[in-house]
């Protein structure tokens, strides 16, 4: 399976747009699955192995086919940017049904922070105004993963 990997740009137009930046192939395992996901983001991206948080998106389709993944912020050691803005322009860009918001904490530990599970509701929420459900918040620290669906968080 191929992984594209997208950014926004801002057209001449005015009007912001979907750019592919790179594609990678990858024999992905189902979506539906959050052990799948923080393998397929370690192999891709290192997520457990970077020094400062970092944000992503992967947006799916209604049989939880990976449509792209998509940086969203770089941080500092313990916190990181993100708007439900910013998520859903991409998301709706690029037709996605659900979409899965993965970040890494690079203390090693997965628990989430108070930061976080407020984050996931307000994700949660405009994703139901917009029918665009979220599956899922993984948190990676390290070799280990904290999966707000698995958890019974969402």
């Amino acid at each position: 399976m191929r992984i594209n990997f997208y950014d926004t740009r801002i057209a001449s137009n005015g009007t912001t747009i979907l750019v592919k930046e790179r594609g990678l192939n990858y024999e992905a395992s189902n979506a539906k699955h959050p052990e799948n996901i923080v393998l397929m983001m370690q192999v891709l991206l290192h997520v457990g192995e970077l020094a400062e948080e970092h944000c992503y998106m992967i947006a799916l389709n209604s049989s939880c086919r990976i449509l792209g993944i998509f940086f969203l912020s770089k941080g500092t050691v313990c916190a990181s940017l993100v708007s439900p803005r910013e998520i859903f322009m991409r998301a709706l860009l690029i037709g996605a049904v659900q979409i899965i918001f993965c970040h890494n904490h690079p203390s090693g530990n997965a628990v989430p922070t108070d930061t976080d599970i407020k984050l996931t509701k307000r994700i949660q929420e405009a994703g139901t105004l917009l029918n665009v459900s979220l599956a899922d918040h993984i948190v990676i620290g390290g070799n280990s993963y904290l999966s707000f669906k698995e958890a019974n968080l969402l």
